[in-house]
């Protein structure tokens, strides 16, 4: 990190130079990027008054990556797990064209209340994605459906370079490369293994359940992840 960028000025120029990437996909599937378009002019003012509001300074600190983007979550708000109704109240902003409320976020919301509040939070860890663009597929009825950079090998090794290259862009920011928390302990958590064993991104990858998983289908033991999740994020 340069001595007069704060860690926020690098977040947003990063997002505003993800189009410049040149990408070409296998056919059906297509990219979700909130810095431009027709919302661009909002998404970029959400993410402004967010990073500046936590990220306006220069300390180090941790990245957490999920796999990527919801195409109605963070591909469309324009910041990593905060759902558009706590972005409205983060920032001010009326979010009137996507007030949605992931349950994602809800669980990570949990985790950050439990550890002190968004801002310590956000003072010791940044949040994006592995692929940090929406993905979506057209399925057989020609509607667009959510999908991952690793749903299938053609799309993964169309990715790849972008992937890596972001990575490396963000570990600029100033991060603590001695620890990543990925978010999603199954595929996501195998791929980011795989390249960082070739490319030593990060001195060690710890693997934390998706909240998807945890609050679909193992809600009873919530509290248990949560634990889980505090217990990695204190190093304890």
């Amino acid at each position: 990190m340069t001595e007069k960028t704060t860690f926020a000025k690098q977040i947003l120029h990063f997002n505003e130079t993800l189009s410049q990437y040149p990408l070409s996909l296998p056919t059906g599937y297509s990219l979700i990027n909130p810095f431009e378009g027709d919302q661009k002019t909002l998404v970029r003012k959400i993410t402004a008054n967010f990073y500046q509001k936590y990220y306006n300074d220069k300390k180090p600190r941790r990245i957490i990556l999920g796999s990527s983007p919801a195409r109605r979550g963070s591909a469309v708000t324009g910041v990593p797990f905060e759902d558009a109704k706590h972005l409205q109240s983060e920032t001010g902003i009326f979010i009137d064209k996507f007030y949605i409320n992931q349950s994602s976020s809800g669980f990570l919301y949990d985790v950050m209340e439990a550890y002190g509040g968004c801002e310590p939070f956000y003072t010791d860890f940044y949040m994006n994605f592995v692929c940090p663009l929406g993905i979506v597929r057209t399925n057989a009825k020609g509607n667009e459906v959510n999908c991952n950079y690793y749903e299938n090998k053609k799309l993964q090794a169309a990715l790849t370079s972008f992937i890596l290259k972001s990575l490396h862009s963000q570990l600029d920011f100033g991060i603590d490369r001695s620890v990543c928390y990925c978010i999603g302990s199954g595929e996501n958590y195998d791929f980011l293994s795989k390249i960082n064993k070739e490319y030593q991104l990060f001195e060690t990858i710890i693997p934390l359940e998706h909240p998807r998983f945890i609050t679909q289908y193992n809600s009873k033991n919530k509290d248990m992840y949560l634990e889980k999740y505090l217990r990695a994020l204190r190093r304890e």
